[in-house]
């Protein structure tokens, strides 16, 4: 008997219908938790000499929730102390869609957190801008709400910039970095604020928000991400070097598939 084309079609289908389905529940049972680190270097243009090698911790998009449970915020930060980073940065959504109620368990995660230079957090568009970040301070986070520190390093002079995910204006974000040392960072959940920054010449900036497209598909990518500039890793935008770190938390469906939850640890050198 031959092979009619309906039946070809229902096969493929039903392959196709089979192999997302394996991949759905594969990126449910294992690919959230499937912690990785990533090291990368990040050449910068007029970065002191002396700043040369150091390594920024990188934590982002948190969502502690129901489905984000405390082990695997627990690992996360297990793993960061354990690359012993110069200095840490939470990039924000510590929770997911506000919710007060793992406010108190993602502060408490994400306590064990220590850093020589310090440990310095920005908000999400799922943080509120009050309840979290109070919470985090009472741990030492330097909480940065559109705002700066500045750092002596080594004997040398490094700007953090930190604004919140609604700071979008390259007006409101110019007096920020106005005056600000030759090694400035800023930290931005949004990676869409690379615009503003190259604007502005800021060598240096650190997001998340992406989580790196969550679903990464074969040939297709991450479909989720689209709108972004980059769905994770490095981007240079005129002199603006920027990081897009996939996160460890996952929201809308609780998978991620070719996108393993990160911890980033990245050295700076002179470009």
């Amino acid at each position: 008997m031959g092979v009619t084309r309906r039946a070809v079609l229902k096969t493929l289908v039903a392959g196709s219908v089979g192999a997302l389905t394996g991949s759905a529940a594969y990126g449910f049972l294992y690919g959230r938790h499937a912690l990785s680190v990533t090291r990368t270097t990040l050449p910068l243009r007029s970065l002191p000499p002396a700043l040369a090698g150091l390594r920024i911790g990188l934590l982002t998009d948190i969502h502690r929730s129901s489905l984000v449970p405390h082990d695997d915020v627990a690992r996360a930060v297990g793993a960061l102390m354990h690359e012993r980073p110069d200095l840490i940065v939470l990039g924000g959504d510590y929770v997911t869609w506000g919710d007060r109620a793992f406010v108190g368990p993602a502060a408490e995660a994400l306590a064990p957190l220590a850093a020589p230079y310090g440990v310095f957090g920005i908000l999400g568009n799922h943080d509120d801008d009050h309840d979290i970040g109070a919470a985090l301070a009472k741990n030492g986070v330097q909480m940065l709400k559109d705002a700066r520190t500045r750092l002596t390093v080594r004997n040398e002079t490094l700007d953090l910039v930190g604004i919140r995910f609604w700071t979008k204006r390259q007006m409101d974000i110019a007096p920020l970095v106005y005056g600000t040392a030759p090694a400035t960072i800023l930290l931005a959940h949004d990676p869409r604020r690379v615009i503003e920054a190259a604007a502005l010449d800021v060598p240096l900036v650190l997001s998340g928000h992406t989580h790196g497209g969550q679903v990464v598909l074969p040939v297709i990518g991450a479909i989720a991400a689209e709108k972004f500039p980059v769905a994770e890793g490095i981007l240079r935008r005129g002199s603006t070097t920027m990081f897009v770190s996939r996160g460890l938390g996952t929201i809308y469906v609780p998978i991620r598939i070719n996108c393993p939850p990160e911890v980033a640890v990245l050295t700076l050198a002179r470009a």
